[in-house]
This record gives C-alpha cells, sequence and structure tokens, in this order.
C-alpha cells in the first residue's frame, strides 16, 4: 500500500507497525521449517519481482529479507514507525479524520488503512494444566531459540499449516517426538525444488520467462478453485483421489494410514502442502498420537484412557484467533460506533474492504478475501487498486468523506452468503479456523482471484457515500 501510495504521487503517509521490523508474519514466525505455500515468484509484489528465488517455495529467511530489501528499494524508511502500536483509532466527524492512539503518542490522518493480517494472536488450546508443565512450552509463532531440542522428548500439540513443516524439521534432532492429532488434514505434494544459478540468471536477463512461469503458477492455482477447493463437485473427489494415493505412496503401515484419513470433504479445511510430512511420521522415534487429551501435567501429557507420555518440551502447533486483530484494536466510527460492535453476529465487510459508519477506513485483507488456493499476495494487490482508486476521487472531488452505502453493504453480503451457502466449507462436513462461532465462513473468498479482480478493478460511486470537503467561511 506505502509503495504504490509513493508512485501515485501520495507521499504524506506513515506505516505504523507494532514490531522493530517490517515482515509481518515472516519476521514474527521463525519456527524451524517456516516457509511459503505459495511459489516463491508468485508470493512476490507483481510491481517488485526477484529473479534470484533460491527454491520453488521459499523459506521464511528468505522472504523477511526479500520484505526488508522492498523497504530499501523503494525509500520507504522515513514513512515507517517501527516497535509502535496502534492502541485506538477514533473518527471525528467535525474535523474529518482520524484520531489514532498509539504506545508511543496519538496520530491524525484523513485516511486510515488496516493492514492488521489475520495470522498473528496466537490461538491457545483450552487444555486443563498447559501452564503446570515445567518444561519449555511455547506457541510456533513465538519460537524459543534459545531452548535446545538435541536428545529431548517433545510434543507438538496440532495438525495444521505450521505443524507440518515443524515435524519433518525436528524429528531428526530429537530423541522421541509425540504428535497429538485431533483431526487429520488433507495433504498433497509440495513438488518443492532448488532454482539453480542458471535459471536464476535466465530470470534475471529474460524477464518474460520469468512472468510466464507465475503466470503458470497462478492458473494451475485458479484451476485449483475449480478442483473442489471452494465447493464441492465431481472434481473434488478427484483431489481427494490424488491426496489419497499420496498418502498410499507415503505410508505403507495401514493402521497409521488409517489415522491420517480426513473424515472430511477435502477444502473445507486448509489443504496442506509437503512432501516429508508422512516420511517424519514413519520415523522410528515419532508416534501420531490420536486420543484425546485428558490434561497437561508438570513432565508431560496424560490421554483420556490413561495413557502418559512424558515430555521435555511442549510445542503448541494450534493457529491463531483470525478474528482477533481488528477486535483487539478499539476502532470507533461515526456516532461512537465500535467496530467489533458494529459486526454483531456477521464479522463482513462491504468487498472485504470497507464498513458503512467508518468514513475513509479500509482493511486490506478483511473479511472473507483470503484465499486457500492461491496467492493472497494478488487479493492484497486488487485491495490496494481500489483503495488508490477512492483516494484519487476524493482529491478529485475535493471529498471529505468516503464510506460504503449501507444499502449497497446489505446487498453484497448478501450475494456473499448466497455463494459461500454452497460452499465447501458449508457443505464439507468440517469445522475450521476459516468460520466463526456459528460456522459461517468469515475468511476466504468464495471464488476465483480472476472473479476478486474484476470485481475490484474500478468502484462504481453509486455504492458510496461520498461527503464533500466544507467551503471555507
Amino acid at each position: 500500500m506505502a509503495i504504490r501510495c509513493l508512485q501515485s504521487g501520495i507521499d504524506d503517509l506513515l506505516v505504523v507497525e507494532k514490531a522493530e521490523a517490517v515482515g509481518g508474519t515472516w519476521h514474527e514466525n521463525t519456527y524451524p521449517g517456516a516457509a511459503c505455500d505459495i511459489p516463491a515468484h508468485l508470493y512476490a509484489l507483481s510491481f517488485a519481482p526477484k529473479a534470484d528465488w533460491s527454491r520453488t517455495y521459499a523459506g521464511q529467511p528468505e522472504i523477511a529479507a526479500y520484505l526488508r530489501e522492498l523497504v530499501e528499494r523503494f525509500g520507504l524508511a522515513r514513512h515507517l514507525s517501527l516497535s509502535t502500536a496502534v492502541t485506538g483509532a477514533v473518527w471525528d466527524e467535525a474535523r474529518s479524520l482520524w484520531r489514532v492512539e498509539t504506545d508511543r503518542g496519538p496520530l491524525e490522518a484523513r485516511v486510515l488503512v488496516s493492514g492488521m493480517g489475520a495470522l498473528h494472536h496466537p490461538a491457545l488450546p483450552a487444555i486443563p494444566g498447559l501452564q503446570t508443565f515445567r518444561g519449555p512450552l511455547f506457541h510456533t509463532s513465538a519460537w524459543d531459540h534459545g531452548v535446545p531440542l538435541r536428545g529431548k522428548r517433545a510434543g507438538v500439540i496440532g495438525t495444521g499449516a505450521s505443524a507440518i513443516q515443524v515435524v519433518p524439521a525436528i524429528a531428526p534432532e530429537v530423541e522421541q517426538l509425540v504428535l497429538f492429532q485431533r483431526t487429520p488434514p488433507w495433504v498433497i505434494p509440495r513438488n518443492d525444488r532448488p532454482i539453480g544459478p542458471r535459471m536464476q540468471a535466465l530470470f534475471r536477463r529474460l524477464p518474460a520467462a520469468r512472468r510466464l512461469l507465475r503466470a503458470a503458477q497462478f492458473w494451475l492455482r485458479e484451476a485449483q478453485a475449480a478442483l473442489g477447493f471452494t465447493r464441492v463437485s465431481g472434481l473434488t473427489r478427484l483431489a481427494e483421489a490424488a491426496s489419497r494415493r499420496h498418502l498410499r505412496q507415503q505410508i505403507a503401515d495401514p493402521g497409521l494410514r488409517a489415522k491420517l484419513a480426513p473424515p472430511y470433504r477435502l477444502g473445507c479445511k486448509r489443504v496442506l502442502i509437503s512432501d516429508d510430512y508422512y516420511p517424519a511420521l514413519t520415523r522410528p522415534n515419532v508416534t501420531l498420537e490420536t486420543g484425546g487429551i485428558r490434561t497437561v501435567t508438570p513432565d508431560g501429557v496424560t490421554m483420556q484412557d490413561g495413557r502418559h507420555h512424558p515430555l521435555d518440551v511442549l510445542v503448541l502447533a494450534t493457529g491463531f484467533d483470525v478474528t482477533a486483530s481488528l477486535a483487539r484494536v478499539p476502532v470507533v466510527g461515526r456516532d461512537g460506533l465500535i467496530l467489533a460492535r458494529a459486526w454483531g453476529e456477521r464479522v463482513a465487510a462491504h468487498r472485504g474492504l470497507a464498513l458503512a459508519g467508518f468514513p475513509n477506513f479500509f482493511m486490506l485483507l478483511g473479511p472473507n478475501t483470503g484465499l486457500g488456493h492461491n496467492s493472497v499476495v494478488l487479493m492484497i494487490e486488487a485491495q490496494v487498486e481500489y483503495v488508490l482508486a477512492c483516494l484519487t476521487e476524493m482529491r478529485a472531488r475535493h471529498l471529505a468523506a468516503i464510506e460504503p452505502a449501507p444499502e449497497a453493504q446489505a446487498r453484497y453480503l448478501a450475494e456473499l452468503e448466497t455463494r459461500l451457502s454452497g460452499s465447501i466449507w458449508q457443505q464439507g462436513g468440517c469445522a475450521s479456523w476459516y468460520q466463526d462461532a456459528s460456522g459461517r465462513n468469515i475468511a476466504l473468498w468464495p471464488g476465483t482471484v480472476v472473479a476478486y479482480q474484476r470485481a475490484m478493478r474500478r468502484p462504481d460511486w453509486a455504492e458510496f457515500v461520498l461527503t464533500p470537503a466544507r467551503s471555507p467561511a
């Protein structure tokens, strides 16, 4: 957002970041094996490519370095306020601006854009006795690199996207690893490969080759949206068959294979990609535990059937509270309307980006704009261009404020609910972090990236309330 503002001639801007460095999830999540599930060339910004990615799927250190390099490449340092946490924001109707509170003092802005991601407030499991554990206990997003794992008995709770990267990374190091699984995930091959110097040189000398690769990666993933990643269809069965074949090829033991067979439709939960997760579970020092946990004790984990697993280290790979980001920062719109209360029973936004009653406020990667099949960077870029169009219109028309019309927002949300009603998340037979307490998908877009890009190509001003700036007296 900041880069595109600068490129568009808007330099009166400030990026407020709570961490001591940029990078977001790629700055904070440093657990062993951390990597992206989207090919690196497709995950990079379209207007800031990188020719020398070292692997098809880049690891956390390389992605974090890329994001830090963008700060230098585009001269963002003077627009950054690092180690600064936003603690609240209130719309000032009389002055048509946002008063933003931070832990380093107040700020004022005509336009407020939330870039707060959904995956940075850890979801801690409600397991009895968890805090009584005497050994090192930490969440994957706050990995304690000071804890030596060699020769230790380690437990990992959870089998989601972080766990399937952590387990293969630490299994060869620990003496014993117990993986506590509640629900098995669908896993498909990753097919990760090194990108050698010759290919990197080709991408540098011939940018068209890199663009061709990126396009191929994009359309392959768009096709996956039709293969059951968004709705149940005959193609869903084909994708499930491919995943089961991957399981059979890597797990010979029928008993272990049965424990790893998902009892719900593919796509209902996040589909995971890995070439080394299943093989890690066949190691002699790894145990897959599928029973219920009764309690955590000072020296391990006791199961519902009374069996006890003695442990030295306990890792929580239990994901994130996706609704916590904006809910934890009180954003107060017109007439004292608090964002968390405005959402009421349904976390939603007009086109996943703006909300009636909150003028000049935009949410990048807001409700129902995440993806389960393609690069979310593409969604963010579409939203950024949409916000820039709004800012351009505000300047051209001398507007004090812009916000969605309540009736336009209601129509959009009704259309969204109709699309979601036939989706894999409502019919797939599972519960996931995509859903709220009522079982509604509040996280993912129920369609292709192309469909969202088309819908966001240009704002329809009939969907907005445009408030002219007051003329000076």
